[in-house]
C-alpha cells in the first residue's frame, strides 16, 4: 500500500504494496479505500458496525456478499477498519442496464427473491418497525430531519404540515409485516450485476429481518429516480419502474409502498 494513512498492523500487512483509490462517502465520516481485489472501510467505532460484521459472516455461503478478510479497531483513534473482498460485476445503475429496463428488472427481481429465500430462523439481526419508529422519533425531536431533501409531495399544502405530523400518522397507521431477509438499502448502486447474473450485494449496514416491502419500495424508488434524472444526470424517458412488479410476479401494494416512502423521509 502506498500513501500516508495510518492502519492497524494486521490490516497494513494485508494491503502492503497495493495501490488504491480513496472515496469519501457522501456527507458521512466514512473513508473507503478501493484496491484491485479488496475494499477497506474506515469509520468511527460503533456497535452497529460490530453487528454488521457479524451479519456479513453469517451471510457467507448464503448470498454473494463481500467476505470479511479482517476487522480491527484502533483504541486510540476509536476507528474501525473493515477489510473485505470485492463483489464481481458493475452497479445495476450503470448505463448498460438502465438502457435495458426489462433485463435490469429481471436481475433485480432475482436478487430480491434470493434474499427472501434465505432461512431467517437464526438471523443475528432483526429490524422491527417499533425500533425504526423510535429512531424516527429521536430524529424528529432533535430536529434532524431535512424537509428540503424529502419528496416534493411529502410536506406542504397537499402533504404533512411538518415531521411531527408525519411521525404521528406513521405511528397510527402501522402495516402488517411480512418478514424476510431484507437488504435494508436495496438501491441500484448497492446491487452489482456481472454479465447475465447477479454479482453481489454491498453496503449491508441495514441488512436484517424486516418487511419484504421495505426492499421493494427502495428498489422501485431507486429505479424511478435513476430513470427520471433525480439521481444521475441522464434521463431514460422510456423506462417504466413498474416493470419491477411484473418481473416479481406480484401486484404492487401501494399502501405499504407509500407508508415506507414516508417512513424513509425521517431518515
Amino acid at each position: 500500500m502506498k500513501g500516508n494513512i495510518n492502519l492497524p498492523e494486521k490490516i497494513k500487512a494485508l494491503v502492503l504494496g497495493k495501490n488504491f483509490t480513496s472515496d469519501d462517502i457522501g456527507k458521512s465520516q466514512v473513508k473507503v479505500l478501493m484496491f484491485d481485489d479488496c475494499v477497506l472501510k474506515i469509520e468511527a467505532a460503533s456497535k452497529k458496525n460490530d453487528e454488521t460484521v457479524k451479519l456479513m459472516r453469517w451471510l457467507e455461503g448464503k448470498l454473494p456478499v463481500p467476505k470479511v478478510i479482517a476487522y480491527e479497531k484502533d483504541e486510540v483513534t476509536d476507528l474501525q477498519y473493515l477489510l473485505m473482498s470485492k463483489v464481481s460485476g458493475i452497479m445495476s445503475c450503470d448505463d448498460y442496464y438502465m438502457s435495458r429496463p426489462k433485463e435490469l428488472c429481471q436481475h433485480l427481481a432475482e436478487a430480491l427473491k434470493l434474499l427472501w429465500s434465505v432461512d431467517i430462523s437464526d438471523c443475528p439481526r432483526y429490524i422491527n418497525l417499533d425500533d425504526k419508529l423510535k429512531e424516527a422519533r429521536y430524529r424528529v425531536e432533535n430536529n434532524l430531519i431535512d424537509v428540503d431533501d424529502a419528496e416534493p409531495e411529502t410536506f406542504g399544502p397537499d402533504g404533512f404540515e411538518n415531521p411531527v405530523a408525519l411521525l404521528e400518522w406513521l405511528d397510527a397507521n402501522r402495516p402488517n409485516c411480512e418478514p424476510v431477509l431484507s437488504h435494508g438499502d436495496f438501491c441500484l448502486p448497492n446491487i452489482f450485476i456481472d454479465g447475465s447474473k447477479l454479482g453481489g450485494f454491498i453496503d449491508l449496514g441495514d441488512t436484517g429481518v424486516a418487511d419484504k416491502w421495505w426492499d421493494i419500495l427502495l428498489c422501485y424508488r431507486s429505479l424511478k429516480h435513476n430513470a427520471d434524472g433525480t439521481w444521475g444526470k441522464k434521463i431514460y424517458s422510456d423506462f417504466k419502474p413498474e416493470l419491477l412488479f411484473e418481473a416479481l410476479g406480484i401486484e404492487p401494494d401501494w399502501g405499504k409502498i407509500r407508508y415506507y416512502i414516508l417512513l424513509d423521509e425521517l431518515f
